[in-house]
């Protein structure tokens, strides 16, 4: 399910306002009100992550403020998923992963924080029981049943948010492989054994949906999304093969053009909704192939940025990085991943990663498997491993120094534009 959505109910269990997407940056002055109520320190210490936008911590404090007569009526909060699980079985429940993405979660313990909720003027019974992915929260009942075709009875088991559930869906899960997922947005997904948190909660750590597992992750925005802008913008008509092929025959680091993906702000590492797009560099012999592989090698870096930073939080290094997505049906884009993180891109037979790992849950909690590790060694195959070539390493590390420095450079003047 997607996460950190709000879902509210009130005591009947009918919703009371239309939910609030992962997406929704309306909470600005929320996540301000956060770091000023707990402090940044205890906050990043308690649920290992920073106050951001997209969170569902700042969301209800959001209503609070703004809808006061909604939020007297609540008396239960609910990720969207986790309500279509009620509709399926009449109860209340959530999974630790999607839990954790709420920011009111202790991470070490797995469960809700009592100080955070109640630091936050919330409570406690506003929150459902959480399970670990593969437990059985409840069964269809008799109603879904008629409404949907399932059996009365049929186990309904925890699942995960989405990027847990992906992991799951192309094996990540376990200390040294990690996932890349090419999708409107772009993840860059890394197993641990305890938690691992970054000191200032740029980066998210949360629950895996493999239980007593957790994960530390990095998001970028407009990943493939940057690639669809591109095509919509300056090459509609033309079809995705034709546009990125091209790229292809176009040297490593594109001649010294940059591109910085930030269309839509950015997340992870730099939380700055005011971040903006660029070209970088550009010159006479610049061409539009050379453009189109700019925009490839900057998703690819934004990537980079991330694993850097999971890194120096104490991240297991990564001896095989699994991709999934829709952009990474792109051999182009594959190479130029594998170059860029210096790293083997493998690519493997699940091609509906989150929807798949889903499945799999499902599988362990019915008993198919005995546990997820299991499950995926069972189904879960490798089908192309790209490996990177060593000349363009080199390059790109080069470039990659150049690249890291662009948004430390722009960060004031993105913001002066944002007020044009």
């Amino acid at each position: 399910g997607q996460m950190h959505g709000l879902t509210l109910l009130d005591a009947d269990g009918a919703v009371i306002r239309k939910a609030l997407l992962w997406n929704d940056q309306r909470t600005g002055a929320e996540c301000d009100e956060i770091r000023e109520t707990v402090g940044l320190d205890r906050l990043v210490e308690i649920c290992g992550n920073d106050a951001l936008t997209g969170f569902t911590a700042p969301k209800i404090l959001w209503v609070k403020n703004n809808e006061p007569e909604i939020y007297a009526k609540i008396a239960q909060v609910l990720l969207p998923k986790d309500y279509v699980r009620f509709c399926l079985t009449g109860d209340y429940a959530s999974d630790r992963a999607g839990g954790a993405g709420t920011m009111l979660f202790d991470l070490k313990s797995r469960s809700w924080s009592q100080e955070l909720i109640e630091t936050l003027g919330m409570k406690m019974e506003w929150f459902p029981p959480t399970f670990e992915g593969t437990e059985i929260t409840g069964r269809i009942h008799e109603e879904a049943a008629e409404a949907t075709g399932l059996k009365v009875g049929t186990p309904v088991v925890a699942g995960g948010g989405d990027q847990a559930a992906g992991a799951v869906g192309v094996g990540a899960v376990k200390e040294g492989i990690g996932m890349l997922s090419l999708g409107t947005s772009g993840v860059i997904f890394a197993s641990a054994k305890a938690p691992v948190i970054e000191p200032t909660g740029r980066m998210h750590s949360f629950c895996h949906a493999v239980p007593e597992l957790y994960h530390m992750m990095g998001v970028v925005l407009s990943a493939a999304g940057s690639l669809r802008w591109y095509h919509d913008t300056f090459a509609e008509g033309m079809d995705y093969d034709t546009l990125v092929g091209a790229a292809g025959d176009v040297p490593a680091g594109a001649e010294g053009l940059v591109f910085l993906p930030y269309l839509t702000g950015e997340r992870t590492p730099h939380a700055d909704p005011l971040a903006r797009g660029a070209f970088v560099g550009m010159t006479v012999r610049h061409t539009f192939a050379h453009m189109t592989r700019a925009v490839l090698e900057g998703v690819a870096m934004a990537l980079k940025d991330n694993f850097v930073q999971m890194q120096s939080a104490g991240v297991a290094e990564l001896t095989e990085i699994r991709v999934t997505g829709g952009g990474a049906k792109s051999p182009v884009w594959r190479q130029i991943i594998a170059d860029v993180f210096g790293a083997a891109i493998t690519s493997v037979n699940t091609t509906e990663g989150a929807a798949y790992g889903a499945a799999l849950l499902a599988g362990v909690g019915a008993g198919e498997w005995e546990s997820v590790s299991a499950a995926c060694d069972a189904s879960i195959k490798a089908v192309e491993t790209v490996v990177p070539k060593t000349e363009n390493v080199e390059k790109y590390n080069k470039t990659y120094e150049v690249f890291r420095k662009l948004y430390p450079d722009l960060k004031d003047r993105f913001a002066e534009l944002s007020e044009l």
